[in-house]
């Protein structure tokens, strides 16, 4: 999968410019923090101060 980005990004800096290859950078961290957030890997709760488990 890391491969597959750095190729997406590469391509979009060699052929967009800069600012294309940042909204690509930055659109791809976005959905990497989505799927982590769907997946359960990544709790915003501890962000927060809220904990996902209750006691």
């Amino acid at each position: 999968m890391g491969l597959l980005a750095g190729l997406v990004l590469g391509w979009a800096a060699a052929f967009g410019g800069f600012e294309e290859f940042l909204i690509v950078a930055v659109f791809g961290a976005l959905g990497l923090l989505i799927a982590r957030v769907i997946d359960g890997k990544l709790d915003l709760g501890a962000l927060t101060g809220r904990s996902s488990t209750r006691r």
